[in-house]
């Protein structure tokens, strides 16, 4: 049955229309914001994925470019994968919902939202999350968590919820919140050096918009939503769990609390396979293979139990570390000479090596999608092979992951980049995780800002980026310990990765991560508190004593790129026909030559001699012929009643047989040939075509 809300959310209109659309779904809904369209549907299997101990959730969304009245580029043109942008907001929008679902839920469940239609002021990713949370409550999937989002920008120092196209251009805030009418579940954020209290007032605004939206999502889900359906649960028996954790509890809470961690690793290996053994002597080697996915679970949770125990009752973590306390810290630069700019980051086992690229304005990256942003001159790209958590198996290409890490530290360190007229290069960093024990996210922004600063990239202040970790008791977030900089078994068995980066002035990306349903404002207050301390303490006791300011010079390595300003009308002198004229000067100087519509034109070279020469050319190209002007020009052709002559690269005058000498001439090739190089003068110019005359004994005179 077809049904249609209405609300003003950020003062805007929201519409969001029920029984219209996808009736076999679960839960289904558009959404409209303003003229922007999104379908949300989202559905489950009937029957539960056995043999797994985790949520099979997945979250697509999925750009299409009639959305915006664009058809694919390329040869074949529909789309393909899904775009960076797409699997960025797959995981916006799968995050803050996830951690809500039940913890013995095991069911197949896809959220699918598709964009149908885009108005430049208001971006799709709001209406499809917002779609999401609709889609569930409405569907009978077991979800029953009213959740929001909005986007936060700050304008003229005004913060402004779901900023339009003009407000988002002049924004130094990019936050996007997602939350329940009582807590904080999402916080993804780019940002240009805002303060930690200003941010923390930007969520605070934002949670009181989602409030008012939670509780229109709770008006259609009480008209419109299905009873939730029961589901298989897959909780552990009691007496299992009883038993594993009586034999492995102790023995747990030995083996994790180890500084190393391939010892610590290989202590809790030995451990399963003596509570396996008992298991198998008690109820027998079939009963076992039965209930092996159930027998693994339960010792992972007995594990989980041990670490979160010793955080939480008796204050000590598994590294002996006090709460507060940031793993050995090192920092190396300049490690290859070759490249354009290196460094290497450590901290304790995670070491991430940053490895940067300078290139011409011709290697920026195109992207066909729905933003208004089409090119992208600094890029980030994050690898994590399998060898760097020790793992032999093949590497099969950045995942969703990968990705979603390296656009986090892109965002880190793109406030911190300069303009292109400031440095003229297109910039990449690449990150090679080479050993991963928690946080290389923010290892990786360490490693980029230390091998820009390498490579002669005069960014504006260095960028370092920590993450805290959360242990509640059961769940409650009013009793809590926190730690700064948590590793890889505390991220694993931890409530909250709160990953932030910024300079000593302020916060330029955050990224958080939560397994329970939602953060206090307390607890976001001491997070940006901690990490804002542990920034600074990485940035002046590690980061600024490997390099303390950005190297005056790029790489002998690098390309030299000069800058020049021609009048825009001349840009096709340059260029000449089908691209004749500048693929000459290429071919003969081996230099790049990019030409903005404003006349900005960008050689490129490593031979600065070969690059003075293009430039060269391209000057005499641009240059206006002048009237009484003598020039040392070359016969190009001979004619019977004078001579072509190029005084300029591309301009030929017509010299006359009378001006060619103060002598009578009775034929041209008497005394010129072709390739012959004579002192002109321009004596005429002509108004209409701009042709001009020349004269060889008018010059003489000269």
């Amino acid at each position: 049955m077809y049904k249609k809300f209405e609300t003003s959310f950020a003062g805007r209109k929201l519409v969001v229309e029920t029984g219209k659309m996808s009736s076999l779904s679960n839960g289904s809904c558009l959404v409209r914001y303003g003229d922007t369209a999104v379908l949300v549907n989202a559905n489950m299997s009937k029957e539960p994925k056995e043999g797994i101990d985790f949520l099979p959730l997945s979250v697509d969304y999925d750009e299409r470019l009639y959305a915006v009245g664009k058809i694919p580029g390329g040869y074949i043109k529909r789309e393909g994968k899904p775009s960076t942008k797409a699997i960025l907001v797959s995981r916006v929008i799968d995050r803050p919902l996830r951690p809500l679902f039940p913890k013995d839920y095991r069911n197949d469940t896809a959220i699918d939202a598709l964009v149908l239609a885009v108005d430049p002021d208001v971006l799709p990713e709001i209406p499809a999350s917002v779609g999401a949370s609709i889609a569930l409550n409405i569907s009978d999937i077991p979800f029953d968590t009213l959740v929001g989002t909005v986007k936060v920008g700050i304008v003229d120092g005004e913060i402004v919820l779901n900023p339009d196209l003009a407000q988002r251009e002049k924004s130094i805030l990019d936050l996007t919140v997602s939350a329940t009418p009582t807590k904080i579940c999402m916080i993804e954020a780019g940002a240009n050096e805002v303060p930690d209290d200003k941010m923390l007032e930007a969520i605070k605004v934002a949670h009181a918009e989602i409030k008012n939206l939670c509780e229109f999502i709770y008006n259609i889900k009480s008209e419109v939503g299905k009873p939730k359906a029961a589901y298989k649960s897959f909780a552990i028996p009691e007496d299992l769990a009883d038993f594993i954790k009586d034999i492995a509890y102790d023995k747990m809470k030995e083996a994790v609390q180890t500084k190393d961690k391939n010892e610590r690793d290989e202590n809790v290996s030995k451990v399963n396979d003596f509570v396996i053994e008992q298991y198998k002597e008690k109820y027998g080697e079939e009963t076992y293979e039965a209930n092996k996915s159930m027998v693994s679970e339960a010792l992972y949770k007995a594990e989980k139990k041990a670490v979160r125990d010793l955080i939480i009752l008796e204050g000590k973590r598994v590294d002996g570390r006090k709460d507060d306390e940031i793993r050995p810290l090192s920092a190396e630069v300049g490690l290859f000479d070759r490249v354009h700019g290196s460094a290497l980051f450590s901290r304790g086992l995670t070491q991430v090596l940053s490895m940067v690229t300078l290139g011409s304005a011709s290697d920026v990256q195109e992207i066909d999608g729905l933003d208004e942003e089409d090119q992208k001159r600094y890029m980030h790209h994050y690898n994590m092979p399998p060898y760097s958590v020790g793992e032999a198996r093949a590497s099969r290409g950045p995942g969703r992951r990968e990705i979603g890490h390296g656009a986090l530290a892109e965002r880190a360190l793109e406030p911190v980049i300069p303009s292109q007229e400031e440095f003229p290069y297109t910039i990449r960093v690449v990150s090679e995780v080479l050993s991963s024990n928690g946080s290389t996210s923010q290892g990786s922004v360490c490693g980029s800002t230390l091998a820009l600063m390498d490579a002669g990239v005069p960014i504006k202040a260095p960028v370092a980026g920590i993450s805290t970790g959360l242990f509640t008791k059961n769940g409650s977030t009013d009793d809590y310990i926190m730690v700064t900089d948590i590793q890889g078994i505390e991220d694993f068995f931890g409530d909250m990765d709160f990953k932030v980066a910024g300079t000593k002035k302020g916060i330029t990306a955050i990224q958080v991560d939560i397994k329970i349903d939602g953060l206090s404002y307390e607890i976001i207050e001491e997070a940006f508190a901690r990490t804002h301390k542990a920034r600074n303490y990485i940035l002046d006791e590690v980061m600024l004593k490997a390099i303390d300011k950005p190297r005056e010079h790029v790489s002998k390595y690098a390309p030299k790129i000069e800058v020049i300003k021609i009048n825009p009308d001349k840009i096709r002198d340059v260029i000449g026909a089908g691209g004749k004229t500048i693929n000459k000067i290429i071919d003969e100087t081996g230099v790049k030559i990019d030409i903005e519509d404003d006349g900005t034109v960008y050689v490129a070279g490593v031979d600065q001699e070969k690059l003075d020469r293009a430039i060269s050319i391209i000057e005499s190209l641009t240059k206006d012929v002048e009237l009484n002007e003598v020039y040392l020009g070359k016969v190009t052709k001979i004619l019977q009643f004078g001579a072509l002559v190029e005084i300029l690269p591309g301009k030929e005058g017509l010299l006359h047989i009378s001006k060619i000498s103060k002598e009578r001439i009775n034929k041209v090739e008497d005394v010129l040939s072709v390739g012959d190089e004579i002192l002109v003068k321009v004596i005429e110019i002509g108004k209409e075509d701009g042709k001009f005359s020349l004269s060889a004994k008018d010059a003489m005179k000269v």
